[in-house]
């Protein structure tokens, strides 16, 4: 199945038009024409059989013809990462990480970071692309740059751990995870956490937890963390 992509389309929506750009796609580099069948996802758990009605490279329109919505996963995953110094490590990550299953992501400046700037557009398109190409009909959340600070007086619901290389007592993450959670983990930078900033995880409630015994890169942390989450939730 080929997945499509529009935000604007609901339960509710008869009749919607695909951007000049997406139409552009279907037409010109897809080849379709009127009356062929286009599977459609808003992104929020819905999947839209539609056929198309005018088949333009500028204005391409279909009508629906059915919808179905896939029942929401029994746990959540929020991953607060660092984002790495070369940016296609990153890129990577959200990739690969809305392949897995991810539900949200929030990139995290710490202490050590050597990367501030972010391209969050840039991001969105590599999150929507991975979702199409995996045939997923949930796009996960990516919320803007904060500082880690700024992460940790935020409320977040459930389970809170921190991943970081500091020789303390730590509890593997196999032996904290359990099946339809809510869970929220920060990975750091390359230079990991600063002291002060494993302080104020532990004192804002975040357990210490290990992904192994080796020292990973930060993508492969989260790819890590991301996929112990997903498979304790096989079913």
């Amino acid at each position: 199945m080929q997945l499509f992509y529009s935000p604007t389309i609901t339960e509710a929506t008869e009749i919607f038009s695909f951007d000049k750009e997406e139409s552009k796609h279907i037409i010109k580099v897809l080849r379709k024409k009127d009356t062929d069948i286009l599977h459609v996802t808003n992104g929020l758990g819905f999947l839209f059989t539609t056929e198309i009605t005018l088949a333009s490279d500028s204005k391409c329109t279909v009508k629906i013809i059915s919808f179905e919505k896939a029942p929401p996963s029994k746990f959540r995953l929020h991953l607060a990462v660092a984002p790495t110094k070369m940016n296609d490590r990153f890129e990577w990550f959200l990739e690969k990480a809305t392949e897995i299953g991810i539900h949200e992501i929030t990139p995290i400046i710490c202490d050590h970071s050597e990367r501030k700037v972010i391209n969050i557009e840039r991001f969105d398109k590599i999150l929507l692309a991975a979702m199409k190409q995996s045939n997923e009909v949930y796009l996960p959340k990516l919320n803007n740059a904060v500082t880690f600070k700024e992460f940790i007086n935020l409320k977040q619901e459930g389970l809170k751990m921190i991943a970081h290389c500091e020789e303390t007592d730590k509890r593997t993450l196999k032996s904290v995870l359990k099946p339809n959670q809510e869970l929220t983990m920060l990975i750091g930078p390359e230079g990991d956490f600063s002291e002060k900033e494993i302080a104020m995880a532990l004192n804002n409630d975040f357990i210490p937890v290990s992904l192994g015994n080796t020292r990973l890169r930060t993508e492969t942390a989260a790819i890590v963390a991301c996929h112990s989450v997903v498979f304790i939730n096989e079913e």
